[in-house]
This record gives structure tokens, sequence and C-alpha cells, in this order.
């Protein structure tokens, strides 16, 4: 089956359910040269390639991978946790004005986490992406109209204009995911309610998509779309309308599909997802694994109890409410156990009983890695209900100070430095 091109949207792909083909597929963009002032020549000369979108070189030493979580507002937790490695990388290499993204080669986020990871690949400090949360988190989370509110209940227009506004080059035209305004490869994941597939879009330069000489290229996306499609969850926000240019036979035809969270996907985790396109011969990026080439660090939201306790049944209309959190927390718990049994995990908590934690030597990893989340236990729960009766909801902003507090005691426990930085090519001073 020919998979036709997009212009400004993502190409239709058939389910891997229903054929067995790959639903799942990368973009191509630019790099910036963003690490000038941090790392080696050596890293440099790898990255400079990507302004002018000849194919990058494979990093020196390890690939450093970084992945966020969906999780709505909770999104404010895992910025405590980013900001605590960015200030360990400022301490240790005494660079004050050091961003995330002069040290990691590639980050990825679904939902909330997208928006993270997007602001952090654009060469925001964590200071101002949580400034920008805070701000204009009461506009996102804009009630939708009378006329709405039976199909969502907060406005599409409001996040789309925020994204809109702020996603621009210095001339003010649209940033497209071919902008050189990106300093690391980036990864947002979505899914095309439309066809019903998984959509991770990635702006890896080798990725069948990305073709300037072909019409319908994929950098010619908006890149401030791609975001708002990953945020686009059911029954919280519409969909993102996009424009699917499907090329056959020589003729151009244009389709309109929908486009959802990426956390309706068993990628609400999508550090598993990140090292598969950054490795598989088929997302066309084949970076050597191995634990002594890549690394990943993923971070979570903060884990909510999903079970119903001593409940033995439920209604239907208890069990309607709770399944998609379940599905959700299952997904996150796989790829998470995913990332544990291929890579040599650093750190992270328990995955249960059985399993422990398994913080232990891995022969034969494919990556170091290191996962930060946080039980959301019965006195946490307790303690959110004192500040907002609305407790964790993914939309309860009442509760960005409780979630910050929260995030930074999380991340002055728990960060550590060996768990993320492991690569002597990060030396400024290195030749």
């Amino acid at each position: 089956m020919e998979k036709p091109r997009v212009k400004c949207a993502l190409p239709e792909r058939p389910d891997r359910r229903n054929d067995g083909t790959h639903s799942r597929r990368a973009l191509g963009c630019r790099h910036a040269n963003g690490f000038r002032d941090l790392l080696s020549p050596r890293v440099l000369g790898s990255f400079r390639d990507l302004g002018n979108m000849n194919p990058p070189s494979i990093p020196p030493g390890r690939a450093r991978l970084l992945a966020f979580d969906g999780g709505g507002i909770r999104g404010l937790f895992s910025l405590e946790v980013a900001r605590r490695m960015e200030t360990l990388l400022r301490e240790k290499y005494g660079r004050p004005e050091m961003v995330l993204a002069d040290h990691f080669h590639y980050m990825g986020g679904t939902s909330t986490g997208a928006i993270i990871a997007t602001f952090l690949s654009w060469g925001l400090s964590v200071d101002e992406v949580a400034r920008l949360y805070r701000e204009n988190a009461k506009v996102m989370f804009t009630k939708a109209g009378f006329s709405s509110m039976h199909k969502n209940r907060f406005a599409g227009q409001p996040i789309s204009d925020f994204l809109r506004n702020f996603f621009v080059e210095d001339d003010g035209s649209v940033a497209t995911l071919g902008t050189s305004k990106l300093k690391t490869l980036l990864l947002v994941v979505t899914r095309n309610a439309s066809t019903g597939s998984p959509w991770p879009m990635s702006n890896n330069p080798h990725a069948l998509y990305n073709d300037r000489t072909q019409p319908g290229c994929n950098l010619d996306l908006p890149l401030w779309q791609i975001v708002r499609a990953s945020t686009a969850a059911p029954t919280f926000f519409p969909p993102e309308a996009i424009e699917i240019t499907d090329q056959k036979s020589g003729a151009t035809t244009k389709h309109m599909f929908a486009f959802e969270d990426g956390g309706v996907t068993p990628f609400n985790n999508p550090a598993y997802l990140i090292y598969t396109m950054a490795t598989l011969p088929e997302y066309r990026l084949q970076w050597p694994d191995g634990k002594d080439r890549m690394s990943l660090v993923s971070i979570g939201t903060g884990r909510v109890k999903t079970g119903r306790g001593g409940k033995i049944e439920n209604n239907l209309l208890g069990a309607a409410m709770s399944l998609p959190g379940a599905l959700i927390s299952s997904g996150q718990w796989v790829q998470d156990l995913l990332c544990r049994q291929q890579g040599e995990c650093r750190y992270g908590a328990p995955l249960d009983s059985e399993l422990g934690d398994m913080i232990r030597e891995n022969p034969r990893a494919a990556f170091l890695y290191a996962r930060y989340d946080r039980n959301i236990d019965e006195t946490d729960m307790a303690a959110a209900l004192k500040v907002s009766s609305k407790g964790f909801r993914l939309d309860n902003i009442e509760l960005m100070d409780f979630l910050r507090e929260m995030g930074a005691a999380y991340a002055e426990e728990t960060v550590r430095l060996d768990h993320f930085d492991m690569d002597t090519d990060a030396n400024p001073n290195a030749a």
C-alpha cells in the first residue's frame, strides 16, 4: 500500500492491528547549533549540519535522551525534576546560563510532556517554561461555550492561540517543524483519531516524509499545531483538525483528519518510544545503542492510584469513568518496565513487589536509564484536598503551588547527577 505524504499534516498510515504494518512514523526537520557554548568540538560537529538539513552525525560518547509523560497540570511536578537536573548540570560545568537543550540530544513528550519537551528543545530554561505554565494555565483551561459543553469541557482556541503566538520565527512568521530554533531532536506523540493510529512525530532529518523536494513535506507542518494535537485530550479539548495531502498515482488529494492527545495511545510515557525512534532502522536515525553509547531519562507527573480498593464490583458509570485512567496508568507501567528490562536502571521506584526496582548491572543493556516519578499516596491525596476539593485532577490549576512544592521536595531528595550525566564528552573542555 502506497503511503501518502503530508503538507502541514501527518500522512495516513495503516494501523498495525488491522494489517500488520507499522502505524507509527517520524517526521523530519532542521537542527540548530545549540551546543556551541557547552559541548566539545566533536559533539558540535555532529549537530552543526542539522541547520542545513544535512543528515546528522551520530553523537560521540553517549546519545542523551529525555522523555516527559503526559499528565495535565501535573506537568508542574515534572518541571521541578527538570529544574533540579538543570541546576546540577549548571553547577558541575560552572555555566549558570546552561539549559537542558545544551545537554540532551533528543527530547520527547506526550500531551503536557509534549509542551514541556518542545519548550525545552526551543532552548528555554526550566524557569522560563514553569513561568509560561503558571501565567497561561487559566487561559489554556478556558471553559468551553454553551454550544460546545456537550463535546468538551474547555475551549480549543485559547491554547491554540497561546502556542501559535509563541512558536514563531524572528520575523514573526509561523515556525514549522523545520525550524532551526529547535536545538535538539524532538518527539511529539499524538493520535490520529480518524484512523485510530498512534502518530509519533519527530524532526528526525532522515525521516521518510521530510523530503523538501517532494510536495507535502512534513517540514511545513506548523510546530504549534503538532503540540496542540498532542494535548487535545478527549472530553477536555476539541481535536486538532489537520489537512492531509495524500499522493497516489501522481494525483494529489487532500483529506481532513482529527488528531487528539497522545495519552490516548500506549505512549503516555514515551520513554521506550523515543529509544525506538532513535535506533530502529525504519525510523532512519539508527543511533547505536549500548550502555556506553546511549542514556535515557524518563520523567513522570506523579502516579495517582487507579484501583478501587476493597470495592469488589463497580457500576456502569463508575467503570466507564475509571477505565481511561486505568488503561493509561497500565500503559505507563509497561513502558517503564520495557526500559528497565532493556536498559540498565540507575534510579527508579519499585515497579511492584515482585520485580522491585530492577536497579542492577545489565551487561546486555541497550542504554543507561533513570525514571523519576512519585507515588501519590493517601496522605498526598488528603493534603491536596485541603488545598482544593478537585484533588489531583488533570485540570486542577488550584493545585499549582502544591504540585510545585511536591515536585521540588521529591527532586531534591532523589535526583542525582550520576543518574543522567555519565558521558565525559559533555565536558566543555573535552577535546
